[in-house]
């Protein structure tokens, strides 16, 4: 009768978790000034049942839905009525806070101080719930000041010549502790002046630490929800898994939001990296504690490593290329580890303990480039903004280790992004977050959800695909000219208030020359600068801005900045040394290309696709300048498969008579 009686309750608790929901989106969110969207309730719906079900919910949800405060309802609703606890009055059970992970500082910001605080307010008024939601930010000690360590750095600058803006920005971290919220304080400085790894327990300023009365709010009962980043929680799945103190409060929800990005995340702290910056980071430590002739050898002979490395693997800055070594080359390795291991040795007692180890960690990774080296990692170099190398070595176990360190746990989830879903499925999504195959252990079943986005692209945007766009060999200056041309005629059409994405620095490079001149619009090319550049574009209304890498994703243009939408070529993955690797789990190219790199294109084309109608009002063209995109293409099918439903041309007449139908007098002007 009891177990009855407990079914029936919990059948009660969630029948009104669910009218709840409801309520909150039709009655409370509009009456405050937001619309009601079909899809976002049902994709709230979703995930609430999910959460109830102890089930893992992979929810991709188009621009516009407005998946956070879906998850928020949902997650609100679950703790207020969790099984067992929940009644008409009941409030949100804040014993064991949610965790919303996410890949952006950006969107963890948002969250806290305004979607939480927003929601909060209106369901106080409603009297669904009867105390505030309450968030707590949880970052990793690298993104906050040391203060000890700040009254080091600034007594080495106070009469040094140094940049006036970088300097400005570390004298401000005397009254900001959150180096996050400081613009202008370059990477060198955040590295010396944070809360180091391993705090020393008779540290002298631990009363009065910052950092330590940060983490207090933290550990207050009362919190609702953590907020943090992918790697954050990863390295307390770590610390769980090895027994240590874990970094997160307890949770029995976890959302993953920017999920397309959890395996990056896997990838770096599975990972090892070394640049130039972590030697220079590394002498600076070893000459405060006296040991300057050392540190000296050190910078100088990893220095010429690091220059010798460069001259035998040119590349791409953004680009990954394989490591190629020669006999030069391996016995600066060899010689590089050697002394970084001999230099802690030597040392000894004569300097901290952490000190010996990032000496000793550096020479590990220097000895994974050389010749006998660990299967389980996929070696690289990439480029830093000074063009110097950074050796890189990335796991190959990335799904395995999700499955490890989060599903197998049997908690309920929900993973949400615009771009889970890859054509008509959630299969490479799967297979990349390690939810794929049979379940085993404890994880919770998996079910799948696609919310479509509310705007109204077929009457709000127009594809344009070029029926007489001809194959030109890649690299070539015919291909440049080519590419220029079909953009000056576009940026006329629209009358500047146009952004070109690449998928090669190089090729924009080029592409960028030709034009320069020729164009009555600004134009604005983000290279390494991208907030200045991006702010640059916003503030001229109507210029051109031209964009690779990053620029993808999440920058956000709404109303008519952005109003023509020009995609170079299709985002297919640039073949480097982790791509390769991956291939080799394929019988063949043609079922490699299928089963990955196709649905990574897709994906990363609604991403680019996404730059476009930001809100219900917004109206654009969307150019792919792509021979394989076009009718016939190769890739025309995947390419529909992937965008949403909208109107089409294959001409610039049709082009310029859409921008004409929709744009008032003010937009030429």
């Amino acid at each position: 009768m009891g177990y009855d009686n407990n079914k029936g309750y919990a059948r009660k608790y969630r029948e009104k978790a669910h009218e709840e929901t409801e309520y909150i989106f039709r009655k409370a969110l509009p009456e405050h000034g937001l619309n009601v969207r079909e899809e976002q309730l049902r994709l709230s719906h979703e995930m609430l049942d999910a959460l109830w079900g102890n089930q893992i919910a992979l929810c991709d949800a188009g621009v516009g839905i407005g998946k956070t405060y879906a998850y928020l309802a949902a997650c609100v609703m679950r703790q207020k009525y969790r099984e067992g606890r929940g009644n008409a009055e009941a409030k949100p059970v804040p014993c064991q806070p949610a965790v919303i992970s996410t890949s952006s500082i950006a969107l963890q910001e948002a969250i806290l101080r305004e979607y939480i605080p927003f929601l909060s307010k209106i369901l106080l008024e409603e009297k669904i719930i009867h105390t505030p939601l309450k968030a707590v930010v949880r970052k990793g000690k690298e993104h906050f000041v040391c203060d000890i360590r700040l009254k080091q750095r600034l007594a080495a600058v106070q009469d040094k010549r140094k940049n006036e803006g970088q300097k400005k920005a570390l004298f401000s971290l005397i009254t900001c502790y959150d180096m996050d919220q400081v613009k202008g304080l370059s990477g060198f400085d955040r590295r010396l002046v944070c809360v180091p790894r391993f705090c020393p327990k008779d540290c002298e300023g631990r009363e009065g630490c910052r950092y330590q009365r940060h983490l207090d709010p933290a550990k207050n009962i009362g919190i609702h929800f953590q907020i943090c980043n992918h790697n954050y929680l990863l390295a307390d799945a770590s610390h769980r898994a090895k027994g240590y103190r874990p970094l997160l409060s307890d949770y029995q929800i976890l959302v993953a939001d920017e999920a397309h990005k959890l395996p990056e995340a896997v990838g770096q702290m599975c990972g090892k990296r070394l640049c130039y910056d972590d030697v220079l980071e590394l002498c600076y430590f070893l000459e405060r504690e006296h040991q300057k002739m050392r540190a000296g050898r050190i910078k100088a002979m990893l220095k010429t490593l690091f220059e010798i490395t460069a001259q035998e693997n040119p590349f791409e800055y953004g680009q990954k290329t394989a490591f190629r070594q020669t006999e030069t080359g391996r016995n600066m390795l060899k010689e590089s580890a050697a002394l970084l291991f001999g230099t802690a040795s030597r040392c000894g007692r004569g300097i901290p303990k952490w000190i010996r180890n990032r000496l000793e960690e550096t020479g590990k990774i220097l000895c994974f480039f050389q010749p006998v080296t660990d299967q389980r990692y996929i070696l690289y170099l990439e480029q830093d903004k000074e063009q110097y190398p950074v050796f890189c070595a990335v796991s190959r176990e990335v799904p395995a280790y999700l499955y490890g360190m989060l599903w197998e746990k049997g908690f309920p989830a929900i993973i949400t992004s615009g771009t889970l879903r890859a054509g008509n499925g959630f299969l490479h999504t799967r297979q990349m977050l390690g939810l794929s195959g049979k379940k085993r252990g404890k994880q919770a079943p998996v079910q799948e959800y696609a919310a479509e986005s509310p705007f109204a692209y077929r009457k709000n945007c127009l594809l344009y695909l070029p029926k007489d766009y001809k194959k030109i060999r890649h690299g070539s200056e015919k291909e440049a000219v080519q590419i220029a041309k079909q953009i000056r005629q576009l940026v006329y059409s629209a009358h500047g208030h146009t952004m070109v994405l690449f998928t090669s620095y190089s090729l924009m490079g080029n592409v960028c020359r030709v034009l320069r001149g020729s164009l009555p619009f600004p134009m604005v090319e983000v290279w390494r600068h991208a907030q200045e550049e991006i702010m640059h574009f916003k503030e001229y209304g109507n210029a051109v801005l031209f964009a690779a890498g990053s620029c993808w994703e999440g920058v956000d243009f709404p109303g008519d900045m952005v109003s023509s939408l020009i995609i170079v070529r299709l985002p297919f993955a640039v073949p480097d040394p982790v791509r390769e690797a991956e291939k080799e789990q394929y019988e063949s190219l043609g079922e490699y290309i299928e089963a990955v790199a196709v649905p990574d294109m897709q994906k990363k084309l609604r991403q680019g696709f996404g730059r476009a109608i930001r809100t219900e009002t917004d109206t654009c063209v969307v150019s792919i300048l792509d021979h394989r995109a076009a009718k016939g293409g190769r890739y025309h099918e995947k390419v529909l498969q992937a965008l949403p439903a909208c109107g089409m041309a294959e001409s610039l007449g049709d082009v310029e008579a859409f921008i004409r139908s929709r744009k008032n007098v003010e937009y030429y002007m």
